[in-house]
């Protein structure tokens, strides 16, 4: 028969020996600890983890054990608030206690690490899924940042990009956070210099940091930086560099609020090949969004070659054959009637030409013709329809830079104007630049109620008088019959590198 001390060495070895949670095996300890010897408190503190303790420490005799696992001293059970001390018997029953232990953590260790292992790659398998089948980039970089805070037990996860217009600024693309997050973090900017993501983008080394926010504080300090509140609140943190061969994409980073416990080597391991997995995963959604643009453009230049090779080829070709009736026309109301349909004609081939030049402005972004695009579909919905335009000359070849940009202010404001004040049905707007490239006439006309005899000053037409003089132009605004307002506004272009 077993005896009852043994009996219940027993049945604390098998509860211990039985579980695979970490937390539950330590609570067990301490629990088993207290009725094997009769102390009224027991304390376990280990290595990456919460220490667990069992009533109020006493004062008086103690006994303290080391715990050994993972190849080495793992931790150390220590109790206290025995009557007449603890004897030899409590000793080795805790020895044995500690030893089966140590097998057990070593267990769940096993256990744990196989579970990251398989929650990592079911995370990598659901971002690699979403790819394929079409989800939005922006929703990957969610799912990247969600599925590493829940995978790795953070209280917070997010995707840190550089800056366009400044490289040396990380920008926290996207942000996964939980109940005890703070709130704003997305959309956060920190610099590269002194931070821990910074580390890890130009390094391309995961960076490991115990108090984050404090950390962060420091270091900014020292260029004279202050950093937010929301960062200050960071605690443990892993920043993983995005890498795809030789590109550094972003920083994926994973944090902790209000708990001092790093890391570990393992999970910072997993962490990185969940990044290089997730960074292969957006190098292929840039890769398919490439693709998708590159379809597109193919055929709008394919819908462009065939606008210009055959319909603006039949409408010049029917164009001409009017021209070609005019003589034989005898009646002056005819002809006028004729004269009338070939300018409609030459308008249409005009409207066809802009429109060839819309669906290819996209690819050579950054041309005066883009730009006033641009600008005049930004402005349809205030209109409430979609101005007219046409160009001719050397519009994207003769004008600099600086006067392209009065250009584009000064059809701003005169298109603002017209929303504002005209009460118009259409507008047209007209680039004009000169065979010899030398000047440049922007013309702006509507059907509106038109401008008073002697209206009031308005700052914003003056602006354009200003714009226009410093290139040696002018501007004018004059009523267009009964009805209507036309600006007219130009610049001289030949050495116009600057301001004169």
């Amino acid at each position: 028969m077993i005896e009852p001390s043994a009996r219940g060495l027993l049945e604390a070895v098998v509860g211990i020996a039985a579980d695979l949670s970490l937390p539950e095996i330590l609570a067990k300890i301490v629990a088993g600890a207290r009725d094997l010897t009769g102390a009224r408190h027991a304390r376990i503190e280990v290595r990456d983890a919460a220490p667990v303790s069992s009533g109020a420490p006493e004062a008086g005799p103690s006994l303290t054990m080391p715990v050994h696992a993972r190849g080495g001293r793992f931790g150390e059970l220590r109790l206290t608030g025995k009557d007449g001390g603890f004897t030899g018997d409590d000793r080795q029953a805790v020895v044995t206690l500690v030893a089966a232990a140590g097998m057990a953590i070593d267990n769940a260790t096993r256990y744990g690490r196989t579970r990251s292992r398989q929650r990592w790659l079911e995370a990598s398998h659901e971002v690699t899924a979403a790819l394929l089948t079409g989800e939005d980039p922006h929703r990957t970089l969610q799912l990247i940042a969600e599925h590493a805070r829940v995978v790795s037990g953070g209280d917070a996860a997010a995707v840190a990009m550089p800056r366009e217009d400044d490289p040396t600024t990380l920008v926290f693309e996207v942000v996964a956070a939980g109940e005890d997050a703070p709130p704003g973090l997305t959309g956060l900017t920190v610099p590269v210099e002194g931070t821990a993501s910074g580390a890890a983008f130009r390094s391309r080394e995961p960076v490991v940091v115990r108090n984050y926010g404090t950390y962060a504080a420091k270091e900014q300090a020292k260029v004279n930086v202050e950093v937010p509140e929301q960062v200050t609140a960071l605690d443990s943190a892993v920043a993983v560099p995005l890498i795809v061969g030789g590109e550094t994409l972003g920083v994926l980073l994973v944090a902790r609020f209000g708990d001092s416990v790093a890391f570990t080597d393992d999970e910072v391991q997993l962490a990185r090949t969940f990044a290089g997995h997730a960074a292969l995963a957006m190098e292929f959604a840039r890769a398919e969004e490439d693709r998708q643009r590159l379809a597109v453009f193919t055929e709008r230049d394919r819908i462009a070659r065939d606008l210009h090779d055959l319909v603006i080829q039949r409408l010049f070709a029917t164009g001409l054959g009017l021209e070609g009736l005019r003589p034989l026309v005898t009646q002056a109301e005819v002809a006028e009637r004729l004269s009338g349909f070939v300018h409609e004609l030459d308008r249409t081939i005009r409207e066809i030409r802009n429109s060839i030049f819309s669906l290819t402005a996209e690819e050579t972004g950054g041309s005066l013709r883009s730009e006033v695009l641009r600008l005049t579909q930004d402005c349809t919905p205030v209109l409430g329809f979609a101005p007219r335009l046409a160009f001719s000359g050397p519009v994207d070849t003769a004008v600099p830079a600086a006067v392209r940009s009065d250009v584009t202010a000064t059809v701003r404001e005169a298109l603002s104007n017209v929303a504002r004040h005209a009460r118009a049905g259409a507008v047209s707007v007209e680039v004009a630049v000169d065979r010899s490239g030398r000047s440049l006439t922007l013309t702006v006309s509507d059907d509106g109620v038109g401008i008073p005899d002697s209206p009031a000053r308005r700052s914003g037409l003056a602006n354009l008088g200003e714009r226009a003089a410093r290139w040696s132009g002018r501007c004018s605004v004059s009523r267009r019959g009964d009805h209507g307002t036309t600006l007219v506004w130009t610049a001289e272009l030949n050495g116009s590198g600057g301001v004169r």
